[in-house]
């Protein structure tokens, strides 16, 4: 037998050819792998390389209470480097797939133990008809949650829940697309849409697709407008979960006051509804061609978690309050929020928000956690017996 000398870095093409022929390279470790260079210039792996620049600026944060169990119950995986349309285009983060997760969740020191996906047009369906090409993206998914289950990115299970896509105008067709989605993965649990204006008899019949399967609704508009209407449906159908996403719309701690008012009247609206849950996270992202004080683009060096709390602590309580804890849960919204904000400093944040309301430890394994499970229908992990 060949001496071990050291891990290898090789390129796929050797990859695959030790794996076909272990018998010829034995003794060699193989740690990680890139592709060759000669994919196309808009497929360069550098392409998160003046965000990475931007982070890296940071003077990293002590972890604050490091052991708490942490759901995150939105993130995306993508990789966009050849989109050409908003919102992805603007994204600074190109490639955020299964090894950059686990990265930022492994050097956060926070203990994150399972994450939920969350829709972003990842990986569609090349062909086939269109109603059923956004099923890539759960297929897509599936496959990280088998290269999660390894243990070779660490401790956290990725996508223990999936949230999607489907278009619910199509009525009661849409139940084949959703029984697409929940085939090609039993961690697919709801999807994320848009809805009509008028609330349709036609979406409402897709609507209530979700409910005959258990599925629940999650929901995202900068326009915050729209919480009334919103809530309007979850009446309508109280036993689909809906799950608001980022605050229920844009956060601009510099708006003024009748905005702030605007914004107070749609989350009093929806907090109404017994069937909602609040996610509060997406403060610290982009919205449009607006840029909030602390975007890279407008900031030097990132800011600190102390510095979060103190600007945006006015919109998570008032939030937290209206729902109560037990009907919310803290999120990253990465990578689209790392364009503000490291994963560590992030999660510090919230834990100084929760310190700052006075939580109980109830009310925070609620918030970090607990209502993510429940929602979400995620198996806790006990892992004394893995």
């Amino acid at each position: 037998m060949a001496a071990y000398d050291g891990p290898k870095r090789v390129s796929m093409q050797r990859y695959s050819a030790l794996n076909a022929r272990p018998d010829l390279y034995r003794g060699t470790k193989i740690t990680w792998f890139h592709y060759e260079p000669q994919v196309r210039e808009w497929m360069s792996p550098t392409s998160n390389e003046d965000l990475e620049r931007w982070l890296n600026q940071e003077a990293p944060e002590e972890v604050i209470e490091p052991d708490l169990p942490i759901v995150d119950p939105h993130h995306h995986l993508w990789d966009i480097r050849s989109f050409t349309t908003q919102p992805h285009v603007s994204f600074e983060q190109k490639v955020y797939l299964c090894e950059e997760i686990s990265n930022d969740i492994t050097e956060s020191g926070h203990n994150i133990v399972q994450t939920v996906f969350a829709q972003c047009g990842a990986f569609y369906r090349a062909a086939g008809p269109e109603s059923m090409k956004c099923v890539g993206e759960t297929e897509f998914v599936h496959g990280v949650v088998a290269m999660s289950n390894s243990g070779i990115y660490g401790e956290v299970r990725l996508c223990t829940g999936i949230f999607g896509s489907a278009d619910l105008r199509m009525g009661a067709g849409v139940e084949e697309v959703l029984e697409a989605h929940m085939a090609a993965s039993p961690n697919f649990r709801g999807v994320r849409t848009a809805f009509p204006s008028d609330l349709n008899a036609t979406f409402m019949e897709g609507y209530q697709v979700l409910g005959k399967h258990q599925l629940s609704y999650d929901n995202y508009s900068p326009d915050f407008d729209r919480l009334p209407l919103l809530a309007k449906l979850a009446n309508a159908n109280p036993d689909v979960p809906v799950i608001v996403n980022h605050l229920g719309g844009t956060i601009d701690a510099d708006a003024p006051a009748d905005v702030v008012a605007r914004w107070r009247t749609g989350i009093d609206a929806i907090a109404s509804c017994p069937n909602t849950v609040m996610k509060c996270g997406g403060a610290q992202m982009r919205v449009g061609n607006w840029e909030p004080p602390f975007h890279m683009h407008r900031r030097a060096t990132p800011m600190g978690s102390e510095d979060f709390c103190e600007l945006l602590f006015p919109y998570y309580q008032y939030v937290i309050d209206a729902f109560g804890p037990e009907r919310c849960m803290f999120e990253s919204n990465f990578p689209v929020d790392r364009e503000c904000v490291s994963y560590r400093t992030l999660w510090n944040a919230f834990k100084r928000i929760a310190a700052r309301l006075g939580l109980s430890e109830a009310e925070k394994a609620a918030i970090f956690s607990g209502t993510a499970a429940r929602v979400y229908r995620l198996r806790v992990r006990d892992r004394s017996r893995e």
